[in-house]
C-alpha cells in the first residue's frame, strides 16, 4: 500500500489466458519490479502460450525509455487517457506511451488544470502501465504540491504505479498565466531526482515550461526566458525539456541550439511534420490531449448525425470491430 492508501504494485502479476475448454495457462506471480512478457499465439500449436517469462524490471524499462531520447531518432510519443487508447498505441508499434493529464481528467469528469486528485490520476496511470509491455511516462501536471517534498511523494507514487517517466510543469495552481519561481521549481526537480535514485529506478523527468503556451511576457522575451528556465531544469537533473506552444521552425531551431538537453515539442495544428522536427534536432514530440479531443470530436459528430439524421455512417465507417476491440485485452 502507498502512503495515500492506494494499493499499487511494482510490476505485473500473471493472468489466466483462456485457451479453450480444456486448456488454461495457470496464474503466475512475477517478482516485484518486474513485468511479464505478453502471451503470444504460437503458430504451430494454435494456442496462446506464455513464450517469454524473462523478468523485465522497471529499472530496465526506465533505461530503455531514456535511451529513446539519445537523439539518434526522434521519439514520437502518443498520449493515452485509458487502457484502450494505450493498447491501440502499443499495437501500432510505438516504443513508449505517455499519459495525458487533460485526457484522463476529462474522461473522469474533470476539467484540466490539476482538478483531478493525484490518487485518481495515478489509478489510471497504474491501469495503463499494467496493461502494456512498453515504457509509460505519466503527466502529473504541476506535481500535486507546492513544496519539493510534495512533488517527491508524487514521483514516488508514479514509480509505485509502474510508470518510468514523469512530466512536471512550472505553472502555479489556479494561475495558468503565472510561472513558479525558478529556484523553487529546480528544488522540486532535485527532489524528484533524489526520489528516483533512492528507488533505484532512473525515472525520466520531462521538465516543462509554459512561457510560450501561456503567452507569458512580451513576445520578444519568450525565447530567452524559455531557454533560461529549461537549462536551469536541466542543471537540476531533468532528462528532457518540454516547450509546448512553439510551432515555427525558426524558434524550434533556436530552442534546440539553446537548451542543453533533449527537447520535447508538442504536436498540434501548425506544428511541422515529424520528419521536419527530426531534421531540426528535436528529440521528442508528444501529442498531449489531441487524440482524446479528436475522439470527442468524432463522438460529437456521431451524436449530431444520429439525432438529426437518424443515420449511422459516422459510427460504422472505420469503426474497430467488436472482435478486434476485445482482442486488445486478450493478453
Amino acid at each position: 500500500m502507498s502512503k495515500s492508501g492506494v494499493g499499487f504494485r511494482n510490476g505485473l502479476k500473471g493472468r489466466r489466458v483462456r485457451l479453450g475448454a480444456q486448456h488454461e495457462v495457470p496464474q503466475v506471480k512475477f517478482p516485484a519490479g518486474s513485468r511479464r512478457a505478453p502471451a503470444r499465439l504460437h503458430p504451430g500449436l494454435g494456442l496462446y502460450l506464455i513464450l517469454a517469462m524473462a523478468k523485465v524490471t522497471q529499472a530496465e524499462l526506465a533505461r530503455q525509455f531514456l535511451a529513446l531520447h539519445d537523439g539518434r531518432k526522434i521519439l514520437v510519443l502518443p498520449n493515452a487517457w485509458d487502457v484502450a487508447s494505450a493498447r491501440i498505441f502499443e499495437e501500432a508499434g510505438f516504443p513508449a506511451i505517455g499519459t495525458t493529464s487533460a485526457g484522463v481528467a476529462n474522461a473522469l469528469g474533470y476539467p484540466d488544470g490539476q482538478k483531478i486528485s493525484r490518487t485518481e490520476m495515478l489509478a489510471v496511470v497504474h491501469r495503463i502501465a499494467d496493461a502494456v509491455s512498453i515504457p509509460v511516462t505519466a503527466d502529473m501536471e504541476a506535481g500535486y504540491g507546492a513544496k519539493p517534498e510534495d512533488v517527491a511523494e508524487t514521483a514516488r507514487q508514479v514509480l509505485a504505479a509502474g510508470a518510468v517517466g514523469m512530466n512536471l510543469e512550472d505553472t502555479v495552481d489556479d494561475s495558468p498565466d503565472v510561472l513558479a519561481d525558478t529556484n523553487m521549481q529546480t528544488e522540486k526537480i532535485r527532489a524528484v531526482v533524489e526520489t528516483s535514485a533512492r528507488a533505484g529506478v532512473p525515472l525520466v523527468l520531462n521538465a516543462r515550461t509554459d512561457v510560450f503556451l501561456a503567452g507569458i511576457g512580451a513576445p520578444e522575451t519568450r525565447l530567452a526566458r524559455t531557454i533560461e528556465r529549461l537549462n536551469a531544469y536541466r542543471d537540476a537533473g531533468a532528462q528532457c525539456l518540454f516547450a509546448p506552444g512553439v510551432k515555427d521552425k525558426e524558434t524550434i531551431a533556436q530552442l534546440v541550439s539553446g537548451v542543453h538537453g533533449p527537447l520535447n515539442i508538442l504536436g498540434t495544428a501548425g506544428t511541422p511534420l515529424v520528419a521536419e522536427l527530426e531534421k531540426l534536432g528535436v528529440a521528442r514530440v508528444s501529442v498531449g490531449s489531441g487524440p482524446m479531443r479528436a475522439t470527442l470530436g468524432l463522438t460529437a459528430r456521431i451524436a449530431r448525425q444520429l439525432r438529426e439524421e437518424g443515420s449511422f455512417s459516422l459510427m460504422t465507417d472505420g469503426a474497430m470491430t467488436y472482435a478486434d476491440a476485445n482482442r486488445l485485452f486478450e493478453r
